[in-house]
């Protein structure tokens, strides 16, 4: 064990197995964690070459290996629960991507989420058994996020009671579905349904896409892989083009929406639940964020105490770099952001269950602020992590751009959440939406549930009307309960000037689509303030729960460093809304670098509680025992350049050039 490290791990205030719990939920669900996780550690087969010197073909290739073994050894092994499956695979993939995700993440989900029991008895066990194995097709060349402007169709036959699915244009191809381009068989595509002469909107269709058996592309389906991307190498991101393909009727996904043999069509109850995959993927996505951004996190927090670098004091040994208070404001922001993303991705997937549950009853009522919710923090959450892990990066020096670091496989592989499954700017703007909406109904005299509740309180709109010029509604920058109201009254000042912005706009006489375009950067900056309200909010909630004292004193110090850091970040917003004083400002950045050094002994263990193996982080800088600088010697010579002393290309081109030698 590198002495630098088991130094700061012995300075700790806290156990870092206290809190692992509190991430996991509970001591049983760690240890069952940890049970899964060495199934996979301690299996020679998950043994593979570094993927970093291999091609993109023998990065596919080895992929769909693993993702083979991966699925017989979880049937092998007896494991079940979907929780315990993702674990596995977590543990499997570290920062790589499976060929096979998008048939478990949202082919599988869509079959039971919106299949009748008919459909998924014919569909479903099939695709569980890797017989169907399926892909989501929704994104085209020419639309992604704006669904209604998707122009693959699906056109029903009554005659032959089969719809005929057709690329009328170039944009319309399917483009950037993983596993399209090689693995899948299968595929959901979302298309426009025309019946009876009619349009009737955006519905998903079971597809076959290739024979069974033989896996060559059926008649009237041309498919294949995109090409290399920014990342995702292991992954067949494909292109989808029909020509007339016909599909029965029955692959319809009917649960909601129906076709009738005669063409008659039966709307759902509600639009929204015909994307309902995309409401778990986005939920999905936040718990993803936390996990990204930790993990790069504890890749720079470790190697920030083994790095030793200048000289603080003249004459004296080089400090460890994490002394630099410089580098504590990079590091342990993110650090608390990691932390606050942990909990909220807890939330939303609580949230979507009980939800859904709820719509299964037939009670709708929360759905649209679980939309919206999902659709928010989803942009809030990506845009932060990416920024942090690329801040992570960068606090690494030189060598966090070696790929033996591992924060660029983790970038790479996160980075597209930013755009997929929703565009982050568009996902704003649905949010922004709903609290339009809400706002309006408040105004009206209904009464808000939810996370939006705060818009019935008549005296927000009053700070709105009359910022309190000079005084503060914040008592104490130390009180985190004050400081959440703080945030809820900045989100509620942005909302009612973007809502009255764009209501000024429509009596003017403007357009609905043009006002709303007018005003836009103001919707969405009263978005993040919901969302960051809502983050800040949760954290805090959270607090209530830690019963363990030293655990709850590090964590609200993170919680306190987190919320007050973003104030300090948009001061603007808190300022104008007379949210805190000038004199507070100040108070506010001296109390950061206090919280700086309470958190600087913490840090390792806070990393640590995190309880990522070395497997998992693909890291030589990050590394539990801090053995930084043999292990990045010995995993540079592997690279495929060292085989041979000289390498063929000197003899072609240079030695010529040295011909008088």
């Amino acid at each position: 064990m590198n002495p630098d490290l088991s130094r700061e791990r012995a300075t700790a205030s806290f156990n870092p197995e206290t809190i692992t719990y509190i991430l996991d939920g509970s001591t049983e669900r760690t240890r069952r964690r940890r049970e899964i996780e060495s199934l996979v550690i301690n299996d020679p087969d998950f043994q593979h070459e570094d993927p970093n010197f291999l091609s993109r073909s023998e990065r596919y290739e080895v992929a769909i290996k693993k993702s083979a073994q991966m699925v017989q050894k979880i049937r092998q092994h007896g494991i079940s629960d979907p929780e315990e499956i993702y674990w596995f695979k977590r543990t499997c993939l570290g920062s790589q991507t499976d060929p096979l995700g998008l048939h478990y993440s949202m082919f599988l989900p869509t079959l039971l989420s919106q299949a009748t029991p008919e459909q998924q008895e014919r569909f479903f066990m099939p695709a569980w058994n890797l017989e169907i194995i399926g892909t989501y097709a929704q994104t085209e060349m020419g639309h992604g996020t704006h669904l209604r402007g998707l122009e693959t169709t699906a056109t029903f036959d009554p005659s032959t009671q089969e719809f005929i699915l057709n690329s009328p244009t170039v944009s319309s191809i399917k483009w950037w579905p993983g596993g399209l381009g090689k693995t899948s068989n299968h595929a959901v595509v979302l298309a426009q349904l025309y019946t009876q002469g009619e349009l009737k909107g955006l519905h998903a269709f079971i597809v076959p896409i290739r024979q069974m058996g033989t896996h060559e592309p059926l008649p009237g389906v041309t498919v294949g892989d995109i090409g290399p991307k920014f990342g995702f190498d292991e992954t067949d991101n494909g292109f989808l083009k029909f020509d007339k393909v016909r599909i029965p009727r029955e692959n319809m996904l009917m649960k909601y929406a129906q076709v009738e043999p005669d063409g008659t069509y039966i709307k759902p109850l509600s639009d929204k639940l015909t994307y309902g995959t995309m409401v778990f993927i986005r939920s999905m996505i936040v718990g993803d964020s936390a996990r990204s951004l930790s993990r790069a996190c504890t890749i720079a927090v470790r190697y920030s105490a083994v790095r030793h670098q200048s000289e603080i004091r003249a004459g004296e040994p080089e400090p460890q770099i994490m002394d630099f208070q410089t580098q504590q404001y990079k590091l342990f922001p993110l650090l608390a952001t990691a932390y606050a993303f942990q909990f909220v991705g807890s939330y939303m997937n609580q949230t979507y269950h009980r939800i859904t549950g709820d719509i299964q009853q037939g009670n709708l009522s929360e759905l649209p602020e679980l939309h919206a919710l999902s659709a928010g923090l989803k942009a809030f959450t990506t845009w932060a992590a990416s920024y942090g892990i690329e801040e992570c990066r960068m606090a690494c020096g030189g060598h966090g751009y070696s790929r033996s670091s591992g924060i660029p496989d983790i970038y790479v592989t996160f980075t597209p959440a930013c755009t997929y499954e929703g565009e982050n700017t568009v996902m704003m703007l649905q949010t922004a939406r709903f609290l339009f909406k809400s706002y309006s109904a408040a105004l009206s005299g209904e009464r808000l549930e939810g996370m939006v509740s705060y818009l019935n309180d008549v005296s927000l709109q009053r700070v709105q009307a009359q910022p309190l010029a000079g005084r503060s509604l914040m008592t104490d920058i130390n009180d985190l309960g004050s400081l959440v109201e703080a945030y809820k009254h900045r989100a509620a000042w942005l909302v009612v000037a973007a809502s009255k912005n764009v209501q000024s706009d429509l009596k003017r006489g403007k357009r609905k689509e043009d006002a709303w375009n007018k005003n836009s950067v103001d919707l969405v900056r009263a978005t993040e303030a919901h969302c960051h309200y809502v983050v800040v909010k949760l954290f805090v909630d959270k607090l209530a729960e830690i019963l363990d004292v030293a655990a709850h004193r590090i964590l609200s110090s993170l919680c306190l460093l987190y919320t007050l850091h973003g104030i300090s970040r948009n001061t603007g917003d808190f300022l104008q809304a007379g949210l805190l004083t000038t004199s507070q400002l100040e108070q506010i950045h001296q109390r950061i670098k206090d919280l700086l050094a309470v958190i600087r002994p913490n840090a390792v263990a806070l990393v640590d509680a995190f309880d990522y193996t070395d497997t998992q982080l693909g890291s030589v800088l990050g590394r539990y025992d801090g053995n930084v600088y043999e292990n990045m010697f010995e995993w540079a010579k592997k690279s495929p350049l060292n085989k041979t002393q000289v390498h063929e290309s000197f003899h072609k081109y240079l030695k010529p050039l040295q011909s008088k030698l």
